[in-house]
């Protein structure tokens, strides 16, 4: 599987913004996609996931409220919508893919190549 995400970009604090993951390959085992973003200096953190077949989602307590993820199957695409973004959000944004949400929040997964993420505040 590959994951390619776009969306990145600077934003004012208060802004909204809208990350994009594409998920292509063998996806048949890649039940659980997700968000996670690392900010300098700190370890990679976990965001958003959702499952694919049946179209569960979950999310980090900083997100809760304010950001939501979504899945476009017929272009295999999972989506972030971010918004009421702060200087906190600021990161390096990735998504990942991985056979169950177990293994998606422990960072068992495969990964694309991140996004960057500034809001200026």
């Amino acid at each position: 599987v590959q994951l390619q995400a776009s969306g990145g970009g600077l934003v004012q604090a208060g802004d909204s913004l809208r990350l994009s993951c594409v998920v292509s390959g063998r996806t048949f085992n890649s039940n659980a996609v997700g968000w996670f973003r690392q900010a300098p200096g700190k370890e990679r953190e976990f965001v958003a996931g959702l499952l694919r077949r049946g179209g569960s989602t979950f999310y980090a307590d900083s997100a809760k409220g304010r950001f939501v993820i979504s899945s476009d199957n017929t272009k295999n695409t999972v989506y972030l919508q971010m918004s009421s973004l702060n200087a906190e959000d600021t990161a390096v944004y990735y998504c990942a893919a991985a056979r169950t949400v177990v293994d998606l929040q422990a960072k068992i997964a495969t990964w694309g190549r991140g996004t960057q993420v500034t809001v200026s505040s």
